[in-house]
């Protein structure tokens, strides 16, 4: 019977990966070898003491290259993330090496992100140089899930998710409003329903963006889907292409108030989901380090 294997025999050199990572790529073991500056026999040697290290043949070898086996794409899927959070690890050593105190993780919904954080977060990281802050956007569900794995120090979310379990402060309203363009009729209306433009053309952000989750989950309720006629990066690029009259859009009033032109309609959405509370979201305070804690009192102060 084959011996267990147990786990301080378990060992793989983050650099094997980086190597399996470079051959399955090329499709070569020489060409592997030669980007990671390799004989091609040390490189072979690495890669079959990988394979044993794993117990599983990683590669199938023949006259026109290797590729990988089931094991082998497992493997490399799993080894690039691996080395992405290496790089994030080796640059937030590097940050404190340099003096740097601290990092705080940021991750916030779609309206933090654009209309309400860039110019507060210029103001805090200016008067705390020995601080950095890495943001990054997700829908709001997103957020809280990562906030309960201790991916983050502070998120921000709207206040339609379960935020239990989280210390939770309120830092904005944000409300939802459709921008139209002005030709598009239906002058004498004040407001609109989300369903009264859940059929017409939109113009919005990215699939994966917050926002853009949050409108399409709106419409599945209903069982229906929106036509994005075209995805952009901004909501000042989604602002212009209304304004040429490609579609309409769902942004928040903020971004609205600063992107608004002559040839843009601004309706409120009557839909009780569309006025929100952004929630400041924190775990435990006990274990908040000093620049998270900073950075929420800066927020705190703000709201």
């Amino acid at each position: 019977m084959a011996r267990a294997r147990t786990a301080t025999s378990f060992r793989i050199d983050p650099f094997d990966l980086r190597l399996f990572g470079a051959v399955a790529d090329a499709g070569s073991i020489t060409a592997g070898a030669r980007e990671m500056h390799l004989s091609l026999s040390a490189a072979s040697a690495r890669l079959q003491h990988l394979e044993h290290a794993l117990g599983a043949a990683l590669l199938v070898r023949s006259k026109q290259g290797v590729v990988p086996t089931d094991a082998g794409r497992t493997l490399r899927r799993h080894a690039g993330r691996l080395q992405r959070e290496m790089e994030a690890l080796h640059a937030e050593m590097s940050s404190h090496a340099h003096g740097v105190r601290s990092t705080v993780r940021v991750l916030c919904n779609t309206a933090a992100m654009t209309e309400y954080l860039p110019a507060l977060l210029g103001r805090f990281l200016v008067a705390h140089p020995d601080i950095d802050v890495d943001l990054r956007e997700l829908g709001s569900a997103d957020v809280l899930r990562a906030m309960r794995q201790e991916h983050a120090d502070i998120g921000i979310v709207a206040d339609y998710v379960d935020t239990e379990g989280l210390i939770t402060r309120v830092f904005r309203e944000d409300r939802l409003v459709v921008l139209q363009p002005v030709r598009s009729g239906g002058a004498g209306r004040r407001a609109l329903r989300f369903a009264d433009v859940i059929d017409q053309p939109f113009v919005g952000l990215p699939a994966e963006s917050g926002l853009s989750r949050f409108l399409q989950g709106q419409a599945l309720r209903r069982g229906r889907g929106l036509h994005h006629r075209v995805r952009v990066r901004s909501l000042d690029a989604v602002a212009g292409l209304v304004a040429d009259g490609v579609g309409v859009a769902v942004v928040p009033a903020a971004a609205a108030a600063r992107l608004a032109t002559s040839r843009i309609t601004v309706r409120p959405l009557t839909d009780a989901w569309a006025t929100r509370r952004l929630l400041l979201c924190t775990t435990d305070d006990a274990n908040r380090g000093a620049g998270s804690a900073a950075l929420l009192r800066f927020l705190s102060d703000a709201s």
